[in-house]
């Protein structure tokens, strides 16, 4: 209303599916290239604006880059859209700095080597031009600010140096009544030369060649990465999450039994909220898997569990937060249980959407849409793997089920996204009536995997709260070019950029960008 005539569109169908292409590769590998250890990448990261990229690998580096394609116009490409603006080219990243963040270490006390990998990069709010970051290997947080500076350098001495009478002049004092010799830079030469004599004056007209060096800021500045706290010692178990709060002052760790609340200015302590170890490790029977404060509101923060509930925990409830404020689970169906049942129902990966009304899990074979208005189960339902169930037993023998997958969601809310084997990822709609499954591989043509998905009929997710299923390319064994699947080469970490249909996804040492 407000006085205007605009008229408010009736509300269209499900979107189309997104036509993905590729965009960039960081790091690209070429045929029969070995792939060293240290660089295989272990976290992503935009940053909110999403105008710059963060990336972790296992050699304890991180990697920043920077959007250039939107610089030129000095708009965002949102803005521009809005404003009818054509833009032809598509987002594009360039490399910014890299900087060693994590050393390997070695706990004296427990006789146990700590690894340099990057397991989470969280981004902070800005300040004053300069990026402010979180990173984690598995026992200590850093807090990282990244800024440009001027490089100061060292100009040319301040006389013209063509009327210097040179260096080892010797000036006499007209007003000393000793005839000792002085040389130009004040010294004497008898005397050491920091040795400043009493009975010195400056001749008449001063010394014609003393040079003083000047530092002056240069036009040219370099990126500089410091590190401004280290968050140690408060974690006995490896560190799987960490997670800023929307106050900008304080974030969560996680590891797998404490849940521990920091503040960013302080790291001499942190607080415990969360706490599930039993009494008797003996009876210890689930351990928290991932942690994320909700966008918004400061006082809520959800964890996952390897039982694959999802727990919401009101920080406002008491100082101890072991009793949670919401629980969300499924209920296992009668007569499916097997000895699998436990370890693929571990949830690797939680996200809240934008809104915060929404969390998004992932465990071993499918991702859940929650809606944390309900919790007598998961509004949609996203088969990843069924396909693997068959060979559930082979991958037990060669780990790959504790393979731990992440997951995320599109800006909009209306799609999610995770990995899969064979440098595989998958992008589902869940919006109200759509069926997308889009198979994409982390290469320069994501689509040549592609099989058409039959559609499936999916009932609103937005006006009745009922459950949906959908599945995406699913025979059995084998890929969908009829391959059987590489376990070896999986697409464990990617990251949707928070205000465009972007992905950023790594395949090993290298990083793949795409656009839709």
């Amino acid at each position: 209303m407000n006085g205007s005539d605009e008229v408010v569109p009736a509300p269209a169908g499900p979107p189309h599916p997104l036509d993905w292409k590729f965009s960039q590769v960081f790091g690209e590998r070429t045929a029969g290239e070995e792939v060293q250890e240290v660089d295989i990448i272990s976290a992503i990261e935009f940053d909110k604006s999403g105008d710059h990229l963060a990336t972790g690998d296992r050699g304890g580096r991180v990697v920043l880059f920077e959007r250039t394609d939107t610089k030129d116009h000095g708009a965002s490409r949102r803005d521009l859209e809005r404003m009818d603006y054509s833009i032809s080219r598509h987002p594009e990243f360039r490399y910014k700095t890299e900087f060693q963040s994590h050393e390997p270490e070695f706990d004296y006390l427990k006789s146990l080597e700590i690894e340099e990998k990057i397991n989470k990069i969280r981004w902070c709010l800005t300040a004053n031009g300069a990026l402010f970051l979180l990173s984690t290997n598995d026992k200590t947080i850093k807090f990282w600010k990244v800024q440009e500076k001027k490089v100061k350098k060292i100009s040319e001495m301040n006389i013209d140096l063509s009327k210097s009478m040179g260096n080892g002049c010797i000036a006499s004092s007209s007003n000393s009544s000793s005839s000792r010799p002085y040389l130009a830079n004040g010294g004497s030469p008898d005397r050491s030369f920091n040795y400043i004599s009493n009975e010195f004056s400056f001749p008449p007209g001063g010394i014609p060649s003393l040079r003083l060096p000047m530092v002056v800021s240069s036009h040219e500045s370099s990126l500089v990465a410091r590190c401004r706290r280290v968050y140690a010692h408060a974690h006995d178990y490896h560190i799987n999450s960490i997670s800023n709060n929307s106050d900008g002052e304080t974030f969560i760790s996680a590891d797998d039994l404490r849940i521990n609340l920091w503040n960013l200015e302080i790291s001499s302590q942190s607080f415990n909220i969360v706490d599930v170890k039993p009494a008797n490790m003996e009876d210890l029977t689930e351990v928290i898997t991932s942690a994320e404060f909700h966008p918004t509101h400061c006082n809520m923060l959800a964890y996952s569990s390897s039982k694959g509930s999802i727990r919401l925990v009101d920080l406002r409830q008491s100082a101890l937060c072991d009793s949670h404020s919401k629980l969300f689970e499924e209920q296992e169906a009668p007569g499916s249980r097997s000895f699998f049942t436990e370890i693929i129902a571990s949830i690797s990966d939680i996200k809240f959407g934008k809104d915060g009304r929404y969390i998004l899990s992932r465990d071993y074979m499918t991702l859940k849409l929650w809606d944390i208005n309900m919790d007598s189960g998961p509004v949609a339902t996203f088969q990843v793997h069924e396909y693997l169930r068959p060979k559930l037993c082979d991958l037990y023998e060669n780990d790959s089920i504790f393979d731990k997958f992440e997951c995320c969601l599109s800006g909009d809310g209306l799609r999610v996204a995770t990995g899969s084997y064979s440098n595989l990822f998958r992008v589902f709609g869940c919006a109200p009536g759509s069926a997308e499954a889009t198979t994409l591989e982390a290469s320069k043509n994501p689509m040549r995997r592609q099989v058409p998905t039959p559609s499936r009929p999916s009932r609103s997710l937005g006006n009745s709260l009922t459950r949906v299923v959908r599945r995406g390319a699913e025979a059995p064994g084998v890929d969908a070019n009829g391959n059987s699947f590489d376990f070896t080469t999986k697409l464990l970490h990617l990251a949707w950029h928070p205000s465009e249909n972007s992905i950023a996804c790594a395949a090993a040492n290298s990083l793949y960008m795409y656009y839709a």
